[in-house]
């Protein structure tokens, strides 16, 4: 580098040559203003200006030589040359648009026959640094890989889904035992074989002036935890008399649990299907269409996969179809509900409750909720926060791609709960609920069960349809079977909270947050629950 000063210091001329680039000449001159300039002050400029221009000139020939200086504006140099002196130059950007470029396009082509994917992370780096696979067979190969953890997470949860559902429609081994034992010691024990409720009480079975419970169900444990719940929770337990249906095999244990565990001062009467001269096939067409009708039982206890395409149907859609083909929905048991009226023909109102629910809270005042005229009153399900309980409509439950159901229905009309229902008899003796409840039963029986597919709801939400008193929410508490995201602060202040669903507390599937709020209510002092070994809190 040489320095070139004019005679009248007017000027200095750099001069930097290079042996190495051939000869290329820089050359810089510099005007020194007419002001007065000190030299101290020139001669520093100089030095820092010697210093460097090199390092100018070296980094502009990489630019050059890079081709990314395509811009003549100082201003572009700048930002090209600004990172470059910091130290931060980062190409990162432009290779992650390469790379969704490359993702899209593979995203739209068909994977490459023969290509074999990775079944790991490091297996896909291990060939990728041994093959030297380019992007775009990277692409493809990482697409594979989703592709196939995609088809095997669904294929697990469709068959986790088939499992619960088996789980949810067995009788669990303990439960099973405890009714084997006490069936037994019905016909061995004279203490079990007792009148239910004592001859002095018999007329209080039809009394007014108390409050009546119904309860069908053949499970003797969620019986008793029903039972016990409600006298437990009640502020007048004198005041209660519990009607408990059950079907002929369980009757004998069903007695003798009742009369070896009385739960005075509340009054319980145990009744088999049997003992009801009413219910006859006759009066009651569901008998012969469980019975006779080939395509109910196939539905129900046939194969659940056959004819469903998985690849287009959702876990949650899969699930809901599961819930709706369980068992239950063709026993007798789950249909009586809608007899109540002549099955207790002197009673004039009743709460009925499903085997599934726990009361927590006094009832007593839901025989002075006025129901203005109507026969049922229940809590309806279509304006909770909990889009998975309470947004039940219409169209959750009907095919309304069925002239009938287009016809006559509402898709939008809000839905109501089974499982803690107050009915007026008296109101209802004088509508035609039944025979409505029966005519659509057959309908959907000649329409090859194609109107819906869920139980005994749908056809009782037409048969009760402009019959239907709301009551206030917090009475009744859905969803405790269906997920574990209930809010534990919302159970504690429910009056009845109902394991609805699947993951009954009684099964192991049960949500065990939420098992404690049944299982204190478990009898475990009783030998035969003990010797059955039924499911410990």
């Amino acid at each position: 580098m040489q320095l070139h000063f004019s005679p009248s210091m007017r000027s200095i001329t750099i001069l930097s040559s290079s042996s190495s680039n051939g000869g290329f000449i820089d050359l810089m001159k510099i005007k020194v203003a007419a002001r007065h300039i000190s030299y101290r002050t020139l001669f520093h400029t100089i030095l820092i200006l010697a210093f460097l221009l090199p390092f100018v000139f070296i980094l502009t020939a990489l630019v050059t030589l890079e081709g990314v200086n395509k811009c003549s504006s100082f201003d572009c140099l700048g930002r090209r040359l600004g990172p470059r002196l910091l130290g931060r130059v980062d190409d990162s950007g432009r290779l992650v648009k390469d790379f969704y470029k490359i993702l899209n396009q593979v995203n739209t082509e068909e994977i490459p026959d023969g290509l074999k994917h990775p079944d790991s992370f490091s297996q896909l780096v291990s060939e990728m640094k041994n093959n030297q696979y380019d992007a775009r067979t990277f692409a493809f190969m990482l697409r594979a890989m989703m592709e196939k953890f995609e088809r095997d997470i669904r294929e697990s949860k469709f068959a986790e889904l088939m499992n619960k559902h088996f789980a949810a429609s067995s009788i669990p081994k303990g439960i099973h035992c405890l009714s084997l034992r006490l069936t037994d010691e019905y016909s061995s024990n004279a203490h079990a074989r007792k009148q239910l409720p004592s001859p002095e009480l018999l007329p209080l079975l039809s009394d007014n002036s108390y409050h009546h419970f119904i309860l069908s169900t053949d499970n003797i444990l969620a019986a008793s935890v029903v039972v016990a719940s409600a006298v437990q929770s009640s502020l007048k337990p004198e005041k209660i008399v519990f009607h408990v249906i059950t079907d002929k095999k369980t009757y004998a244990g069903m007695h003798s649990w009742f009369a070896l565990n009385p739960v005075s001062p509340a009054i319980v009467e145990v009744k088999g299907i049997h003992q009801f001269d009413w219910l006859t096939r006759e009066n009651v067409p569901v008998l012969e269409a469980v019975e006779n009708h080939n395509g109910i039982r196939n539905y129900y206890h046939g194969n659940h996969v056959a004819g469903t395409n998985l690849s287009d149907t959702t876990p949650r859609t899969f699930a809901s179809k599961l819930q709706a083909r369980s068992p239950k929905y063709i026993s007798l048991l789950n249909h009586l509900r809608i007899y109540i009226p002549e099955l207790f023909p002197h009673l004039d109102k009743v709460v009925f409750l499903d085997d599934d629910v726990v009361v927590q809270r006094d009832l007593s005042p839901l025989w002075e909720i006025d129901l203005g005229g109507k026969v049922n009153g229940a809590v309806e399900t279509c304006k909770g926060e909990d889009e998975w309980v309470m947004s039940k409509r219409f169209r959750n439950y009907f095919n309304f791609s069925h002239p009938l159901v287009a016809k006559h229905l509402n898709p939008e009309e809000c839905a109501w709960a089974y499982g803690m229902n107050i009915f007026d008899l008296r109101a209802w003796r004088k509508t035609n609920i039944r025979e409505t409840y029966h005519s659509w039963l057959k309908e959907n029986l000649k329409s090859n069960l194609t109107m819906w597919k869920l139980g005994t709801l749908p056809p009782a939400l037409i048969a009760f349809k402009g019959h239907v008193h709301p009551i206030d929410p917090s009475w009744h508490l859905l969803g405790l079977g269906y997920q574990n995201k209930t809010s534990i602060e919302s159970v504690k202040k429910a009056a009845v909270i109902h394991y609805n669903g699947q993951s009954k507390p009684w099964l192991q599937i049960g949500f065990d947050h939420l098992r404690p709020f049944w299982s204190k209510y478990v009898n475990y002092s009783s030998d035969f629950v003990r010797n059955c070994h039924i499911l410990e809190p």
